[in-house]
C-alpha cells in the first residue's frame, strides 16, 4: 500500500504543479488587459468576413463540375475548409471574450451602477455561446455535405458588444486590469 503511494507521490505533484503554472500563466494574460480605443478599433469585424464564404455550398458547386474532380477530393476539400473555419471560430472566441472582460472591468470601475447593460452583457454572452455552438455543429454537418454554415448573427453579435465597449471607452481613455 505504501509503496502505491510513493510511486503516485510524485504524479500528483507534478499534477498540481502544472495545473498551477497554467493558472499562472491564464491569469497573467488577462491581466494585461489594455483598453484603449486604438485597442477596440483593432478588433475588427472586417477580420471574421471570410469566414461567411469559407462554408458556403457555391465552391464545393464549382469544384464539383470540373473534370477530375471525385468524391475523395470533396472530402478532403471540406476537412480543410473546417479546419481554417474552425481557427476562425477559435479567434472570434478569443475576441469576443476578451471585450466581454473588458466590458465587466469598465462596468466594475464605473461610478454609476448599470444594471441595463449588465444584463445585456449577459444576454449577448448567451446568444455567442449558442450561436458558437450552431456553428461548431453546423460545421461538422458541413463536412459530410449535409449543411452549409451561416455566421452573420455571431459576428453581428461580436460587433454589438465592441460597439458597446466603444461607446463606453472615450477616445483619451485607457483602462488597465
Amino acid at each position: 500500500m505504501t509503496s502505491w503511494i510513493i510511486l503516485l507521490l510524485p504524479i500528483v505533484v507534478a499534477l498540481i504543479a502544472a495545473v498551477c503554472l497554467l493558472l499562472r500563466r491564464v491569469t497573467r494574460q488577462s491581466a494585461c488587459l489594455p483598453i484603449t480605443a486604438n485597442w477596440i478599433e483593432e478588433l475588427s469585424v472586417e477580420r471574421y468576413r471570410p469566414m461567411a464564404r469559407l462554408l458556403a455550398p457555391d465552391d464545393v458547386e464549382y469544384l464539383r463540375s470540373q473534370p477530375g474532380f471525385s468524391r475523395k477530393a470533396e472530402r478532403r476539400f471540406r476537412a480543410e475548409r473546417c479546419q481554417i473555419f474552425s481557427g476562425y471560430l477559435d479567434w472570434l472566441n478569443q475576441d469576443f471574450n476578451q471585450v466581454l472582460r473588458a466590458l465587466k472591468l469598465v462596468l466594475l470601475q464605473s461610478t454609476q451602477d448599470r444594471p441595463d447593460l449588465a444584463g445585456a452583457i449577459l444576454r449577448q454572452q448567451m446568444q455567442f455561446t449558442a450561436g458558437m455552438a450552431d456553428a461548431r455543429a453546423r460545421m461538422l454537418l458541413y463536412r459530410c455535405g449535409l449543411s452549409s454554415v451561416d455566421v452573420s448573427e455571431l459576428i453581428t453579435s461580436f460587433d454589438n458588444v465592441r460597439a458597446e465597449l466603444q461607446q463606453l471607452v472615450p477616445v483619451s481613455a485607457e483602462l488597465r486590469s
